[in-house]
């Protein structure tokens, strides 16, 4: 019985351990502009050669991940981008960066009974830092600037849909999970590829939410917005997300002209 214990124990250890080491190729990183300091994971392609270019990803973490260890915003998301097959298939450059506690993505009025947005509103102060790093990154990274994604979950779903409303003509295409924004932001995306997720269960952020935006964006007459919902899944459904064979071949998939 101790022997069987500690095999599992030593077990465990080496699977945490295999984890942080896949992990670590995401490297520790630190934008500091002015007196304000965005901490960022970044992950580069294999063989990284700044004599090409490669896509850019930026992935919004959840309220839950933020702080300032720069690791808690790798909890969701950040394997699917190290497994070999994807490394190989799909050679990116990936940002994680982390929100700081207390701090959100995007404008959101937090009330007791869910979530509202405003239609107008400055980019928090967090999202402006994540502007100017993409700069920093286009100018000084290997970046092809006619495909750069955004993707992100909860918290960081929100932030995507403000992402790309301040922003419609910078990225290729986008991937908000359980997210919401207020519909009336979205006029300018009427061309832009969208695909966006949202579990039916969920009672943190409501599916309404997602299915405005989603309503929204064909009342624009925007035909290349998708939305899948999850039947009778709650707050997780980034699970189901990831586990779509065509999550990242369908954002990779398309490109600026």
């Amino acid at each position: 019985m101790k022997k069987s214990l500690f095999v599992l124990l030593a077990l465990i250890v080496f699977v945490g351990s295999s984890v942080k080491a896949q992990q670590d190729l995401f490297l520790k990183k630190e934008f500091v502009y002015k007196n304000d300091t965005l901490k960022y994971r970044i992950l580069f392609p294999e063989n990284y050669d700044k004599n090409q270019k490669y896509p850019l990803v930026i992935f919004l973490h959840g309220a839950g991940e933020r702080g300032n260890d720069n690791e808690s915003q790798l909890v969701h998301g950040s394997s699917l981008f190290l497994t070999p097959d994807n490394r190989k298939n799909f050679p990116a450059i990936v940002v994680f960066p982390q929100c700081p506690k207390d701090k959100y993505w995007a404008p959101i009025i937090a009330r007791d009974n869910g979530f509202t947005y405003p239609e107008k509103a400055e980019a928090t102060e967090p999202m402006q830092l994540v502007l100017r790093l993409i700069k920093e990154l286009k100018k000084n990274e290997a970046v092809d600037s006619k495909s750069m994604y955004v993707t992100g979950l909860s918290m960081g779903g929100m932030g995507t849909f403000d992402l790309i409303s301040r922003y419609p003509k910078m990225f290729a295409a986008a991937q908000p999970i359980c997210g919401g924004i207020n519909p009336a932001r979205l006029e300018k995306l009427g061309k832009m590829p969208i695909r966006i997720f949202h579990g039916t269960a969920d009672n943190v952020v409501s599916p309404e939410h997602s299915k405005e935006a989603y309503n929204k964006l064909k009342e624009i007459g925007n035909t290349k917005a998708s939305i899948i919902l999850y039947e009778g899944v709650g707050h997780n459904s980034w699970t189901n997300v990831f586990a779509e064979p065509d999550y990242l071949r369908w954002m990779f998939a398309n490109k600026l002209k």
